[in-house]
């Protein structure tokens, strides 16, 4: 199995391209970007040494179903999918922040609520909950959108209006928008008997018209629990049984590896990395209720530059 884990194509009309931390973005004439989802995994804002096999073409293909599947809510920035790990959208700007939404105390916010903090984002929790309970109303807890290597961070409403980072009416329709597209995909996950967590969601402005950008519901940008078992899970105080991406992170934690400075990423061995392909394939099929094709990986860069001029140019 193959992994494609660095890009570096010449698109006709190519003006740069970005790599972040798992997509290559190819700007193209300044009207539409070329977002490429690789196989790199990152976790605690870390690129991990090895690429993911079919990582890029699960989540490419989860978030191309979810964007169709909301359009209804807010426009989206994707025209096409000439590639299973490609999309090709319409160019935003988009705003400096990710706006997370939550409606379960868990992750990253049970760490910080089992801290003793009361307040996460600007939002006031009550005290007495426990990890992975239901919030009366889901919550929402931007992050700023941080350069590559470094943390994002908390940070309130009131604080992104004060930096400028989003206008009184622009942040309105963002939340709008956010707790809007939960409730659909709670409700979609519902269907598979599962639970959206949480998620983030990313937008951006064409035109004067605010656009959901990037992936949406994908296990990397999400975290799902199993429907079933849920309540008898909670109430015995045990671990839930999730499809996200938590999983790579807890076997890092396991082997000494929280991404801070010193700290050595542990050995990804061919079983280990063939155990999250697997995983992966799993939430996939999991999320989205169909059967996962594997695509031919003999050539992934020769494949993907194919059916991508194909699309430029016709």
């Amino acid at each position: 199995m193959k992994a494609l884990t660095k890009t570096d194509f010449n698109f006709p009309g190519q003006k740069s391209v970005y790599h972040g931390k798992v997509r290559d973005v190819y700007n193209i004439n300044g009207e539409k970007l070329v977002m490429v989802a690789t196989d790199r995994i990152s976790a605690f804002d870390v690129v991990l040494p090895e690429g993911i096999p079919y990582k890029g073409q699960m989540l490419n293909q989860i978030a191309a179903k979810f964007l169709d599947a909301t359009t209804d809510i807010c426009p989206n920035w994707k025209l096409a999918t000439p590639d299973p790990m490609v999309t090709v959208g319409v160019l935003c700007e988009g705003f400096p922040v990710e706006m997370i939404v939550r409606g379960y105390l868990c992750g990253s916010a049970w760490r910080t609520y089992k801290s003793g903090v009361r307040e996460i984002c600007g939002v006031k929790l009550p005290d007495g909950m426990r990890e992975n309970q239901k919030f009366p109303e889901p919550i929402v807890t931007p992050t700023t959108k941080a350069e590559m290597g470094l943390h994002d961070e908390d940070i309130s409403k009131e604080e992104i209006l004060k930096q400028g980072l989003a206008t009184p009416e622009e942040y309105a329709i963002l939340e709008k928008y956010t707790l809007a597209l939960f409730k659909r995909g709670t409700e979609i996950a519902a269907e598979r008997g599962l639970i959206l967590v949480d998620t983030k969601y990313e937008f951006g402005k064409h035109n004067g018209t605010i656009y959901l950008m990037d992936e949406i519901h994908t296990p990397d940008s999400s975290r799902y629990f199993y429907s079933e078992g849920y309540q008898e899970r909670f109430e015995k105080g045990e671990p839930q049984k999730q499809l996200s991406k938590e999983f790579v992170r807890e076997w890092l934690m396991e082997n000494g590896f929280q991404g801070k400075d010193g700290q050595k990423v542990p050995e990804m061995t061919p079983a280990i990395v063939q155990g999250i392909s697997d995983r992966y394939i799993e939430l996939f099929e999991n999320i989205t209720g169909e059967k996962f094709v594997k695509e031919d990986t003999s050539n992934i860069a020769e494949r993907i530059e194919k059916n991508v001029m194909n699309f430029l140019t016709k």
